[in-house]
């Protein structure tokens, strides 16, 4: 079932992003060479049990995944695109790193992931991330009142073919409310002027992800980290954002 919330609704959902868009932006000053998957989850365990939230992560399980997912973020590196399942490893100079990380407050879920490149960064990886950071400025900016939700597929589709990229529609954005993963899905392209009629209300993560030299993914033998069929790299950006009369509210906007 799609749902669609009240100004009030929304409103009292702006706590649970600005904590998500905090913790990412917190994490990324903080995270460096050297820094350990685990140390990040750790942290990001830390700064939930501070604000009173509750992990949308740590006892996730979807028919997709092995087992309860068991962490409280994705750490997806280098060619990890999606679900990057946090272990024991230390971070490399020039690791792509991707940050996925959703939380509920009040029983309200924000959901945000981020891509960087730790320490040295190549030329190629920045046009990657740049390239979704792009694609979901776009997608956001075609979420309107009276458009259709492809409207949005479409305009972050055309972003990322025209960088050069190939799309994967199996995994996209959702419905975000009181729970992590709603309906509708929101695949990263699509034909504009089809797909649900939007109105004020409507909730969704958008989150344009993308692989250098594929649209194929594989699960990897932890049972929940997505690579890249090729094993090129990957980048991953996302915000949670609410459908006002006035147009778009991005709720996990980091300052």
């Amino acid at each position: 079932m799609i749902e669609h919330f009240t100004p009030r609704e929304i409103e009292a959902m702006r706590p649970a992003g600005r904590f998500v868009a905090d913790t990412l932006a917190t994490l990324r000053q903080e995270v460096g060479v050297g820094t350990n998957l685990l140390e990040i989850d750790a942290r990001a365990t830390e700064l939930i049990a501070q604000a009173g939230a509750t992990s949308c992560y740590v006892d996730y399980h979807p028919s997709f995944g092995a087992m309860p997912f068991g962490k409280v973020i994705c750490t997806s590196v280098n060619d990890g695109a999606l679900h990057g399942l946090p272990h024991d490893y230390a971070l490399r100079d020039g690791d792509l790193l991707s940050l996925d990380f959703a939380v509920s407050i009040d029983g309200w879920v924000a959901d945000s992931a981020v891509s960087f490149v730790v320490g040295q960064a190549r030329e190629e990886d920045q046009h990657l991330i740049a390239t979704t950071e792009r694609a979901l400025a776009a997608g956001i900016a075609a979420l309107r009142p009276g458009g259709r939700l492809f409207d949005v597929s479409a305009a972050i589709g055309e972003v990322c073919r025209a960088a050069g990229y190939r799309v994967n529609t199996q995994f996209g954005g959702h419905g975000v409310g009181r729970t992590m993963h709603g309906d509708p899905h929101v695949p990263n392209d699509g034909r504009a002027g089809r797909g649900l009629k939007l109105a004020p209300g409507l909730v969704i993560a958008i989150e344009p992800w993308l692989m250098t030299g594929t649209d194929q993914i594989y699960t990897d033998a932890d049972g929940w980290t997505l690579r890249s069929r090729d094993g090129s790299r990957a980048a991953h950006s996302e915000h949670t954002v609410a459908l006002t009369a006035d147009g778009p509210l991005v709720l996990t906007a980091r300052d």
